[in-house]
């Protein structure tokens, strides 16, 4: 059975007449890339606000590593990296002075702190001539990577970005994003990304819940989201066949037995089928098995922001 490594359950909060969680219960498992995704006002930060037991909700519980995050914050926080949307640091010292400065106070013995040191600046791809400039002369890029070498040096189980590419020019990003996911898949880091962008949510999550007025609306994989939107299908395809097809079609009660078509619309040559899931092969060998000349196939798969559209729409 999966490990649930953060677990909420109808967390809530609120400040004066404004709810800015409502009734949250999620499930994210160990060595997940989980995205929060939302405007801002979502209610994204208050809910890793909460998980960090830096704020205490209204209702509901939160546990993260088996630890409840209101009863039990130092030891949640001894499990879980944090790096915040505007990260701070001493500009009179040298990223490498910032980063012994941190590791001191997260309690690593002298003896390895330097080795733990190495180790976080050469995954988060720091060269010694950048650990040894002042870090007022970084930009937004390498700060965010010495940001994430802050958040490695307590070797934590969970990390939680919240809005990591703000203001990073699109090579930084793509650069970033490739980073967080090789960490999670070689060191089994359960990641929690909290941002508002959709492409680069869609890049790296393994699952995605989306905010909209402090709710949860939907969680879960594309596919999933896409099935649950207002019961779109995961992906259609069109099928453009050398010879026309006229409606009664003989064949077309055959392939709606298979079991992941949802509807099938023929127009003279064309073919479009949605699918619950992609089995865009096994509709190819369909129209050959039956005796048709397939012309071209075409899939269009749901992306993330026609299903934040179609949530925002409703």
């Amino acid at each position: 059975m999966e490990r649930q490594i953060i677990e909420l359950n109808n967390l809530s909060k609120r400040y004066g007449s404004l709810t800015a969680v409502d009734s949250l219960s999620l499930s994210i498992q160990k060595g997940e890339i989980f995205g929060l995704l939302g405007p801002n006002g979502a209610g994204k930060t208050t809910t890793i606000l909460m998980m960090l037991g830096l704020t205490e909700p209204d209702a509901g519980t939160a546990y993260v590593c088996g630890h409840n995050a209101t009863k039990d914050p130092i030891a949640v926080k001894q499990k879980v990296g944090y790096m915040p949307d505007s990260i701070g640091f001493y500009d009179d010292m040298t990223a490498w002075q910032n980063l012994m400065y941190i590791g001191e106070l997260n309690g690593i013995a002298g003896s390895q702190l330097k080795q733990v040191c190495e180790e976080c600046v050469q995954l988060v791809g720091l060269d010694a001539e950048a650990m040894a400039r002042r870090t007022s002369t970084f930009s937004r890029g390498m700060k965010q990577r010495l940001g994430l070498a802050e958040v490695l040096i307590k070797q934590p189980e969970v990390i939680i970005l919240d809005e990591p590419t703000l203001g990073i020019d699109p090579i930084g990003v793509k650069e970033f994003l490739d980073l967080i996911v090789k960490l999670s898949r070689q060191k089994g880091l359960t990641v929690l990304l909290s941002s508002h962008y959709l492409q680069q949510v869609q890049q790296v999550c393994d699952r995605v819940g989306i905010f909209v007025n402090g709710k949860l609306q939907a969680q879960g994989d594309l596919s999933t989201l896409a099935r649950s939107v207002n019961g779109k299908a995961a992906c259609q395809v069109q099928i453009v066949l050398q010879q026309p097809l006229t409606i009664p079609w003989k064949d077309e009660a055959d392939i709606r037995q298979l079991p992941a078509v949802q509807e099938v619309t023929i127009d003279g040559h064309t073919v479009d089928i949605a699918l619950r899931e992609d089995i865009t092969p096994e509709i190819v060998r369909f129209f050959v098995h039956k005796g048709y000349d397939v012309a071209g196939v075409q899939k269009k798969e749901y992306q993330l922001d026609d299903i934040y559209q179609s949530i925002f729409s409703a």
